[in-house]
């Protein structure tokens, strides 16, 4: 077998429908597209997602998933592991303590301080918010809590 002995199989191809050439062709006069209407005018017929003028799917579907709080608090978090390692013994934690160090990048956003980590410092510990394990922590070490 030679690559010259190479056909498509009867049928399989066929040559591409020129509409327009003249009546001789069968695809003259209107080119297939019927008389006036829609469909007969070029860029016509109905776009993807149209439903037969019901509201499609993408405008019945909400813009933006979800519901966000206006009114959500958000906290600068901070976790006693960190406290650990920044923060010598007996040293009071605040907020312009964790600004000076870097932990924090506005004074202004209440701070909240998780029970992540370990901790064997006893620290004074002045925020806004602290969870139930990180106070555990922070009074087991022989330190104190303040809330503001």
């Amino acid at each position: 077998m030679q690559i010259s002995d190479l056909f498509p199989a009867p049928g399989s191809r066929q040559p591409r429908k020129r509409v327009g050439r003249g009546h001789g062709s069968g695809h003259g006069g209107r080119s297939g597209r019927g008389d006036k209407g829609q469909g007969s005018r070029a860029g016509g017929g109905k776009g993807p997602g149209f439903e037969g003028g019901q509201n499609p799917l993408a405008m019945r579907l909400p813009k933006l998933p979800g519901f966000k709080n206006p009114f959500r608090t958000e906290y600068a978090v901070v976790n006693v592991g960190r406290l650990e390692g920044l923060f010598d013994a007996g040293a009071t934690v605040d907020i312009d303590a964790l600004f000076a160090k870097g932990v924090i990048k506005s004074k202004t956003a209440p701070v909240k301080v998780l029970g992540d980590g370990e901790l064997t410092k006893a620290f004074t510990v002045k925020v806004d918010k602290v969870s139930a394990p990180a106070k555990a922590k922070i009074e087991a070490a022989g330190g104190k809590v303040e809330t503001l």
